[in-house]
């Protein structure tokens, strides 16, 4: 991530990261959510859902201790199949 300047943005780790997860299924995304992290130090909240009612986003902040970390967890989640996108 980099902003206007070409510059990476300064963040202290460890630090609390949130994760956007659109999917199709509520209960596929917390389960995808429970295969990447303990489920009991994730705070998992409600999103949006998409106009057709078909995509539905769950918002994930949970503590990350380094950029490996939080990086680690982005593809993580992008790379289960019940996950179509990860902001």
């Amino acid at each position: 991530m980099q902003n206007n300047n070409g510059c990476k943005p300064e963040i202290a780790y460890p630090c609390r990261w949130q994760y956007r997860l659109i999917g199709e299924e509520r209960t596929a995304i917390i389960a995808a959510i429970g295969t990447v992290a303990d489920l009991s130090v994730c705070a998992i909240s409600e999103g949006n859902v998409s106009s057709g009612g078909r995509y539905l986003s769950l918002n994930v902040e949970m503590t990350v201790n380094d950029e490996v970390e939080r990086l680690r967890f982005y593809r993580l989640f992008a790379a289960d199949p019940a996950i179509r996108v990860v902001l």
